[in-house]
């Protein structure tokens, strides 16, 4: 038995478990993930895994055969290739284990020794998919987006708004600047989660102070309309726009843990 994160796998009956329940792997990605599970920390190179899994008088397309066979490892362990927190691709070499792992072995030495201490805890919280975090963060530039452009398309009925006495030409002029930079950055943020770009982690951490500042000022969107849904929508809507600039946050640190 290996553990490692949330998942045990049992080497023997060839089965995987997260948290104690099962977990469909098939038999090829499963014997790639043992392999990798006995050398952790070893680079373990493309030759190797082929001597192992496939026998020399096995005809396939090897080096497609061995990338569906980690991508589906990957796709079962909720990791990555871009930020690996289980299995690192080592260019034009191999792959390695970089999880924690704890055999079965270790685990009853170490009850022996230490029996009174509190029940093993797993390193590692169990993580919400990465395309969830990732698909979250792009409906988010999405709406930004609406919202710069529904105010570029009705600019005209700025004229009649005042917010905070806050005079129209003013206004408008904010709205306008403002809308200016924010649908290219959206742009940007958008394809880069749609393309999984790996320093996406890292260049939102340089530039959140700015959409930081951006989003703050679009916060008071609602009060836009607020001839139509009335004050007290407005503030609401208001409120819980403030804390957006901070979901996106954290959104991109569960999508890309290493950054930044």
């Amino acid at each position: 038995m290996a553990r490692f994160g949330v998942f045990e796998a049992d080497l023997e009956a060839r089965e995987l478990r997260r948290q104690g329940k099962r977990v469909r792997l098939q038999d090829q990605p499963f014997a790639l993930l043992a392999f990798l599970l006995e050398r952790p920390g070893v680079i373990v190179t493309r030759e190797e895994l082929r001597d192992k899994l496939w026998p020399a008088d096995t005809f396939v397309d090897f080096d497609h055969s061995l990338n569906t066979a980690v991508n589906k490892i990957r796709e079962v362990l909720g990791d990555s290739a871009s930020s690996p927190r289980f299995i690192e691709t080592i260019a034009r070499r191999g792959y390695r284990f970089i999880g924690g792992v704890q055999n079965s072995a270790d685990a009853e030495a170490l009850e022996q020794e230490q029996p009174k201490l509190a029940p093993h805890t797993y390193p590692e919280l169990p993580r919400p998919h990465r395309g969830i975090t990732r698909l979250l963060f792009g409906l988010l530039q999405v709406m930004y987006l609406i919202f710069y452009l529904e105010a570029l398309l009705h600019w005209h009925a700025l004229d009649r708004i005042e917010i905070f006495n806050l005079g129209a030409p003013l206004l408008a002029s904010i709205v306008i600047v403002t809308a200016g930079v924010g649908i290219p950055l959206r742009f940007y943020l958008l394809s880069a989660v749609a393309f999984d770009h790996a320093e996406l982690g890292a260049k939102f951490h340089k530039i959140f102070l700015g959409i930081l500042v951006l989003d703050l000022l679009w916060a008071i969107a609602p009060f836009l309309i607020v001839e139509k849904i009335g004050f007290g929508p407005a503030f609401g809507a208001t409120a819980a726009l403030l804390y957006v600039p901070f979901a996106e946050r954290t959104l991109v640190r569960m999508a890309y843990p290493n950054a930044g």
